[in-house]
């Protein structure tokens, strides 16, 4: 029996095919066979308790020029799905959480949902580094000024970061006498009210920010190194960066085989881990990207490693 299998993902008509990973997975499920189909975010709704959607069933092409057609809206019961993609980008806020509600109805009755939506809601890409302290540079969450300037003193150099954002919004560095600490620490926190996170600054950054896809568990074999553009301390994409794949570090494995079997447990079967020289600074499980650009440099195909672990388990 042909599988059905749901991407509720941001608008499918505004995606960047050369990078979008929702589409790698897209492809990949397609070549297998199976019915796909997108959902909005505004489609879902749930009544007595049994949720659904409104749904497009879809075909997609690797082609920049066109990239899917999309037959009319129908509605489907979620249970009525083999498997449903989770992959909304953040920003993680309560929208973001109602939608995993949804999918959790659907879970509990049967429908395999990736990445698992308890697990959605318990791991904050931030914060969740906090497990892995050993995999880590030295990191202070809080909304406490002074203990940010005590960081700051100890360190000299540091970068400051909201706990919800993506693609490198709002993150700062803090270099040694920074005559803005105390407006970036005003504005971070909202004068106190808001949690933000601070990590000592990792100087490896020129040679990139590597992200390291796990699939069920187990690294790719390169990562994408985003390098900085020229005067940025960013490295991400959507800051202007540029991925270079390099093959993973003796360092970067053991990072991955430490917390890839704890995202596993925990039913993420798709993940990016972020790191910089040696040192974890992120653990994406939203919706981590960046493997179609490592599919046309390294000539892999990971939507179909992804695929591979979801028939595994369907």
């Amino acid at each position: 029996m042909t599988k059905k299998i749901a991407v509720l993902m941001d608008p499918i008509e505004h995606i960047k095919v050369a990078k979008d990973t929702s589409l790698a997975m897209m492809l990949a499920a397609q070549r297998r066979g199976w019915q796909l189909y997108y959902i909005q975010r505004k489609n879902l709704y749930m009544r007595d308790g049994k949720p659904a959607a409104r749904v497009q069933s879809v075909k997609v092409f690797d082609d920049p020029a066109h990239w899917y057609d999309a037959e009319p809206e129908s509605e489907i019961l979620l249970q009525e799905l083999d498997c449903i993609l989770m992959r909304l980008d953040p920003p993680f806020n309560m929208d973001y959480v109602y939608a995993t509600y949804y999918l959790q109805r659907a879970s509990d009755a049967g429908t395999l949902v990736l990445n698992n939506p308890a697990a959605l809601r318990d791991i904050n890409e931030k914060m969740f580094t906090a497990w892995f302290p050993e995999c880590c540079p030295p990191t202070l969450i809080t909304s406490l000024e002074d203990k940010l300037r005590e960081f700051h003193q100890e360190h000299n150099d540091i970068i400051v970061k909201p706990l919800d954002g993506m693609g490198g919004s709002s993150i700062f560095r803090l270099k040694p006498d920074d005559p803005n600490i105390s407006v970036v620490l005003e504005t971070m926190t909202r004068f106190g009210e808001r949690q933000i996170m601070a990590q000592r600054y990792i100087p490896e950054i020129t040679e990139g920010d590597k992200r390291i896809l796990v699939v069920d568990g187990v690294p790719v074999s390169h990562a994408l190194a985003r390098m900085p553009a020229a005067g940025e301390t960013r490295g991400n994409l959507a800051a202007g960066g540029t991925g270079v794949a390099v093959p993973l570090s003796d360092r970067d494995r053991e990072i991955a085989e430490t917390i890839g079997p704890v995202l596993v447990s925990k039913g993420v079967l798709f993940a990016g881990i972020d790191v910089i020289g040696d040192w974890v600074t992120e653990i994406n499980v939203t919706s981590p990207t960046c493997a179609r650009e490592l599919d046309e440099q390294c000539k892999l195909d990971i939507g179909a490693q992804f695929m591979d672990a979801v028939e595994a388990r369907l």
